[in-house]
């Protein structure tokens, strides 16, 4: 009869994501899809079984899904101004320490700073009015992105085109 302690168990599901995780780390994944709104949920699903793989739990993965949403929701919206006038080509890869997704688009040039601040209501403290609680629809996505993500990057391709990063820092072993 072989008894498993607790340190025991630690160490062999450590190895077992050792394992898994050697087998993806450096390798980049990619999809391009045409940019429409039905197209969205494949990039979220291809991009959740990357953050799955790096060993993120539901709540992260979530998370990652949450913010390719919004970055390709974006894309059709402002980079193209409408549906299936582009590709939107999706990527990830889990790094030493950190999973990466890159999105890269053929529109029009986008700059982060143009965008007003997020339309958060105030607290309740701060106003008395019940219009100033309504959150407003749109201009949430660049705030959701960088609320849920580790890290996020905005560049340009030479021509028409941009390229959006964005980091989540894998998660750490427990020492439970």
């Amino acid at each position: 009869m072989v008894t498993l302690t607790k340190e025991g168990v630690r160490r062999a599901a450590w190895r077992r994501r050792h394992h898994l995780l050697s087998r993806y780390m450096g390798k980049k994944r990619s999809l391009t899809v045409r940019g429409r709104y039905d197209k969205i949920r494949n990039i979220c699903e291809f991009v959740a079984g990357g953050a799955q793989r790096a060993g993120f739990d539901e709540d992260a993965v979530f998370q990652v899904q949450l913010a390719c949403d919004e970055a390709c929701t974006n894309i059709i919206e402002h980079t193209y101004q409408e549906e299936d006038a582009g590709d939107i080509t999706v990527s990830w890869e889990i790094k030493q320490d950190a999973f990466v997704i890159t999105i890269k688009d053929e529109g029009e040039r986008f700059d982060p700073g143009d965008v007003p601040p997020a339309p958060i209501p105030p607290t309740p403290l701060t106003t008395g009015d019940d219009e100033d609680y309504k959150i407003k629809v749109g201009g949430l996505g660049v705030y959701f992105m960088r609320t849920l993500m580790d890290k996020v990057d905005f560049s340009f391709k030479e021509g028409n085109g941009n390229i959006l990063r964005m980091e989540k820092q894998l998660p750490q072993e427990s020492d439970s």
